[in-house]
């Protein structure tokens, strides 16, 4: 019921440690338990709660009462692969958004307006089935309780061939070396890089982390970075950009740390 994880090859952003964590195979799981999906947003440090993920009996895709149902597991790549097969649209966003499913539901990602609870019909979660409707969610956020095992999505004809070469330039200005993705989610009518830039942090470095020097919202790992450098730069930019901007850069990166409880955690005082 428990695999060995090294997170410092596992993650996107190749930092952390090496841990045990529980696979969840039939619904059920040790409490107090951190879920974890592919770890494409997330930056786990040294003070990490106790994890869990996902068993393969969660990555499946099939049609039924004409719906398209996804297992939480399920990579966004074979999703996608699916729905090219299948001549299935509103997909073609997925081949730049890493991860599996599950994750991507939880943190409503997307690209610009385009957004994995577009089309969503409805969770299966450990507490029952909840429609589209019934969950808040908005621009990088959602707000329903419990685990999603599997998510289900309208479906309709037509895999835009077009459209997927146009989402993948849409990516092609993001950074190569590792990271977790954009670090923070942008401000209303405003960009989070423009912001990061503007108070001269584009390619600023502390240790083996910076904010790239392509694109100053993504903090890159150059070479065998830490948690602690890669914190101390993203309080550096919330600090900075408050100063000058009055705006307050919200994580869009999650941060698995217990020390880190958020805006208002002692660590950020540090």
């Amino acid at each position: 019921m428990y695999k060995t994880i090294n997170f410092a090859k596992h993650s996107s952003i190749k930092i952390g440690p090496l841990v045990e964590v529980f696979v969840i195979e039939d619904k059920s799981y040790p409490k107090d338990t951190y879920i974890l999906g592919q770890c494409n947003n997330v930056l786990i440090g040294p003070s990490h709660p106790p994890l869990m993920v996902l068993g393969k009996n969660y990555d499946y895709i099939k049609i039924e009462n004409n719906l398209l149902c996804v297992g939480a597991a399920t990579p966004g790549g074979k999703l996608l692969s699916f729905c090219k097969k299948h001549d299935i649209r509103h997909f073609e966003l997925l081949p730049k958004l890493p991860g599996n499913i599950g994750g991507m539901i939880k943190m409503n990602a997307g690209l610009k307006e385009y957004e994995i609870f577009n089309y969503l019909h409805s969770l299966e979660t450990e507490n029952g089935i909840f429609l589209k409707k019934d969950i808040p969610h908005g621009y990088r956020w959602t707000d329903f309780k419990g685990l999603v095992f599997e998510a289900r999505f309208e479906i309709h004809n037509g895999f835009n061939q077009e459209h997927l070469e146009i989402f993948k330039k849409m990516r092609d200005n993001q950074p190569l070396d590792p990271s977790a993705g954009s670090c923070f989610k942008n401000p209303e009518g405003d960009s989070a890089g423009r912001l990061i830039e503007a108070v001269g942090l584009k390619g600023y470095q502390v240790g083996g982390m910076a904010f790239s020097s392509k694109h100053a919202n993504f903090l890159v790992n150059l070479a065998e970075g830490s948690f602690d450098e890669a914190l101390s730069l993203i309080q550096l930019a919330q600090q900075k950009v408050f100063d000058k901007f009055g705006v307050w850069l919200e994580n869009e990166v999650i941060i698995v740390d217990e020390r880190y409880k958020g805006e208002n955690s002692p660590l950020l005082k540090n």
